[in-house]
């Protein structure tokens, strides 16, 4: 039965990518981003990606995807990320109650944003009542859990909160999927090719030692963070791996090289679960804010086959 998906938010494509991994077909993908929209359209031509007014969610019009079965996103993470000011509703990049508009435009099936940990804490209490009560207007019974993206095969540990609702009991259908009982790969066994792939004789050595998996990326916003891999804690835990955190490179190490190597953007890419063949546009700066603040895609196709499975259910035995 083929699934249909309308995504908003949809940044470099890595919770687009996971649905598409479940089982969706997508209508049309929102994102107010031009270098972001160039990834979409480089890595999926035949993908609808949305222009002018309808490339803004607060400018989008939802109605022509009355019926759809999933309304995705991921609505930005400053509201409630720790690395930024925690204004929650009264911060300007909030954009909840633009996709409960479009969650009343076009009624779909079930939707799924995915946010920060920090969603979760205690200061966002009547934030997160008022929102279940804003779904439940709608006909909405919504859940959310923390999942971390280790536990789906990625390489980081990435905690994340992945919300969910369904309309018309289909939520009865729903369980959060079950983490992998296989481990993720070291930074050193997933990068390990990379490193060596302009001759690096050091790559095998350095791979032995990078034996853990990565600290959560943090890709910064258009404001504030360039390409490096985030604050000082995050370079410390870096520096463990062996890797120079301060700032990216523009390519593997070279035959020569000596010292400790930097990530690349596809390196990156690599450990925020997308699939080499994911090509990210833009200069160093732009194309890392992508893979930083981007939903690992395994993680969006696990939480994304359970979606399709209750949707499924539900639609067998209406």
């Amino acid at each position: 039965m083929g699934l249909t998906s309308l995504e908003v938010c949809a940044g470099a494509g890595g919770q687009a990518l996971g649905l598409e991994q479940a089982g969706f077909k997508h209508l049309a993908l929102c994102e107010i981003e031009a270098p972001a929209r160039a990834t979409l359209r480089l890595n999926r031509p035949r993908w609808n990606v949305l222009e002018g007014d309808q490339a803004d969610i607060k400018t989008f019009d939802a109605t022509p995807y009355a019926g759809v079965d999933l309304l995705a996103g991921g609505l930005p993470c400053p509201p409630f990320s720790v690395a930024g000011r925690q204004l929650g509703a009264k911060d300007e990049r909030n954009l909840f109650g633009d996709f409960l508009r479009l969650v009343a435009e076009c009624q779909p099936g079930a939707v799924f944003v995915e946010n920060v940990r920090g969603f979760l804490d205690p200061s966002f209490a009547e934030f997160r009542a008022e929102m279940v009560a804003q779904f439940a207007a709608l006909g909405y019974s919504i859940e959310w859990k923390l999942l971390n993206a280790s536990d789906f095969g990625v390489s980081q540990l990435r905690p994340r909160v992945a919300i969910v609702g369904f309309r018309n009991g289909a939520e009865a259908g729903f369980h959060w999927p079950e983490p992998n009982t296989k481990p993720p790969l070291t930074v050193g066994k997933l990068l390990q090719r990379e490193m060596a792939s302009l001759g690096w004789g050091g790559a095998k050595a350095w791979a032995r030692k990078a034996d853990k998996i990565a600290p959560t990326l943090v890709g910064g916003s258009k404001k504030h963070g360039g390409p490096d891999l985030g604050p000082t804690r995050a370079r410390q835990a870096w520096l463990a791996l062996g890797v120079e955190g301060r700032t990216l490179a523009d390519a593997a190490p070279a035959a020569d090289f000596e010292g400790l190597p930097r990530l690349t953007v596809p390196m990156a890419a690599l450990v925020q679960g997308f699939p080499r063949t994911w090509t990210f546009t833009g200069r160093k700066t732009p194309a890392y804010r992508q893979v930083g603040n981007a939903f690992p895609p395994p993680v969006a196709e696990a939480v994304g086959r359970q979606i399709a499975a209750a949707l499924i259910h539900a639609k067998a035995t209406a």
